[in-house]
């Protein structure tokens, strides 16, 4: 019996066999999976100003004898524009150069490369389209990460990335 199909349908038949001595025809079905992704950019836009700016947080002395949480802070500026009259924002960092993963920054020692003490950088928010926005930037060491740590000095360099 002929069945038609609508016209543009193409029907493709494989016939494998393999004849081992073994009469008729061997039948294999397999399934492979696709992975199928897609990236939609937001309308909305954020830049530093100035672009590219250098800004410094300073821990300046830490004294393991008296062990405190040290926190300081900068301020970076940046405006967003676009579509939403609101727009959600996010400072992501790179981490540093000295990580040992995700949100896991550390300054290293200067002369004894194996020293690191870690520290943190929070930072998300909102902000209306179209203004300048102001923002401070912390980072916290915790006492227990520096009451034994090696005497001398630490640094780190940290990349930011403002989204979107």
């Amino acid at each position: 019996m002929r069945r038609w199909l609508p016209e543009g349908v193409l029907v493709c038949q494989v016939y494998v066999g393999l004849g081992l001595g073994v009469a008729g025809l061997v039948w294999a079905a397999d399934t492979a999976t696709v992975a199928v992704s897609a990236v939609v950019l937001s309308d909305n836009d954020c830049r530093f100003r100035p672009q590219s700016p250098l800004v410094t947080l300073n821990f300046g002395t830490l004294d393991p004898a008296n062990p405190i949480d040290k926190t300081v802070s900068t301020t970076l500026t940046f405006r967003c524009r676009g579509r939403d009259r609101t727009v959600v924002w996010a400072i992501e960092d790179d981490d540093g150069l000295y990580e040992t993963g995700p949100n896991q920054n550390r300054m290293r020692h200067t002369t004894v490369l194996t020293e690191f003490i870690p520290y943190v950088i929070p930072r998300t928010g909102t902000t209306p389209r179209n203004q300048d926005v102001t923002v401070t930037l912390t980072a916290t060491v915790r006492d227990v990460d520096y009451q034994n740590a090696f005497v001398g000095n630490y640094a780190d360099v940290v990349t930011l990335t403002l989204l979107p």
